[in-house]
């Protein structure tokens, strides 16, 4: 991994474990997404299919109905669309968008006024059109359409973001062996703290792996999670090649 890269990411993980550490007693529930089918993750066949204009996966026809909040999207046209992402021109797993900490300040103020949760939709949104699928940016524009009592379009929002979680549970059992498969570091840390766990440690465990430890749970063994991080830093590698 270059020095660059493992810097940035490094400051990643380091300011994710404290949003999530501050956002335990807020944490969001888990997706209820219907029951899916545990498969791992071919990058070359999703990479055919979403480049093939006759393919249902298509992706700027996925994309389409992705922003369009079509409903009937199945989780595997979620899993091509999520997995199908780091083969577009603007995808980078380390974007950053200069509007998050704008929102994160005002979503941990509380009670929110009427204008505050306008102002978190805003910013929410404009992080969105900088990073698609910030699952936090997500959760933040839901919570103000949820203030604001716009509960169909919160739902929607809501479904969207069920979706791109199951998929991504879709591509493992967060173990060594069946890692989840994930396309932004910050992902890592959404799975951990959705199943209702605080993550205390990370760890590259070398080979695209990486490892994050949890807070134990009363009558639950579960000591952490597998992360599987392969893709992503090739396509980190591939489009940094001087950091």
């Amino acid at each position: 991994m270059k020095q660059n890269i493992f810097t940035l990411r490094t400051l990643l993980v380091t300011l994710t474990i404290a949003l999530t550490l501050t956002a335990a007693a807020q944490r969001p529930q888990p997706p209820a997404s219907g029951k899916f089918e545990v498969h791992k993750v071919d990058f070359n066949h999703v990479k055919e299919v979403i480049e093939n204009p006759n393919s249902v996966y298509f992706y700027p026809k996925l994309m389409q109905s992705f922003l369009s909040n079509d409903t009937t999207m199945s989780i595997e046209a979620y899993r091509n669309l999520y997995y199908g992402y780091t083969f577009q021109e603007d995808y980078n797993p380390f974007r950053m968008s200069v509007y998050s900490n704008v929102v994160e300040q005002l979503y941990y103020k509380q009670p929110h006024s009427r204008e505050e949760c306008d102002s978190i939709m805003k910013y929410a949104g404009l992080s969105l059109d900088d990073n698609i699928f910030d699952l936090d940016q997500m959760q933040y524009f839901i919570f103000a359409l949820k203030e604001k009592k716009r509960h169909a379009r919160a739902a929607v929002r809501q479904f969207r973001h069920d979706r791109i979680v199951a998929a991504i549970m879709s591509s493992g059992k967060g173990t060594k062996e069946e890692p989840w498969v994930v396309i932004m570091p910050s992902h890592e840390y959404n799975i951990v703290n959705m199943l209702g766990y605080v993550a205390t440690e990370h760890r590259d465990e070398g080979n695209g792996l990486e490892y994050i430890a949890v807070q134990p749970k009363e009558g639950k063994t579960t000591q952490g999670f597998y992360f599987d991080v392969k893709r992503m830093m090739e396509v980190a590698n591939l489009k940094f090649p001087d950091k």
